[in-house]
């Protein structure tokens, strides 16, 4: 169900981002995988987190492994003070700037 068309803009608000491997999905191809069943990441059949604990593990997962786009995700996440983080905007510029 993963379409591979070009996300049209605005792309936050078209598309979501996948927690386990970070990658982007369009709207229409997240409704498609879950009408067919799937309640997974359609990308690398991962379970999806249950909360923001599980959430926040799976990403600092990644950036164990120096993943960039994990990276600067954790980044966005310390500048908005979300997944329980609270708001740390110059651990947010440290993350990105090492993305």
């Amino acid at each position: 169900p993963i379409c591979t068309l070009p996300i049209p803009f605005p792309m936050g608000k078209n598309s979501g981002s996948t927690v386990c491997c970070l990658k982007m999905i369009c709207n229409g191809c997240n409704v498609a995988a879950q009408k067919r069943g799937m309640h997974d990441c359609p990308f690398c059949r991962t379970p999806l987190p249950k909360n923001d604990a599980d959430m926040l593990a799976m990403v600092r997962a990644r950036v164990a492994k120096k993943d960039p786009d994990a990276i600067k995700f954790l980044g966005d996440q310390f500048y908005g003070g979300n997944l329980g983080l609270g708001k740390d905007v110059p651990r947010a510029m440290e993350l990105c700037t090492q993305a």
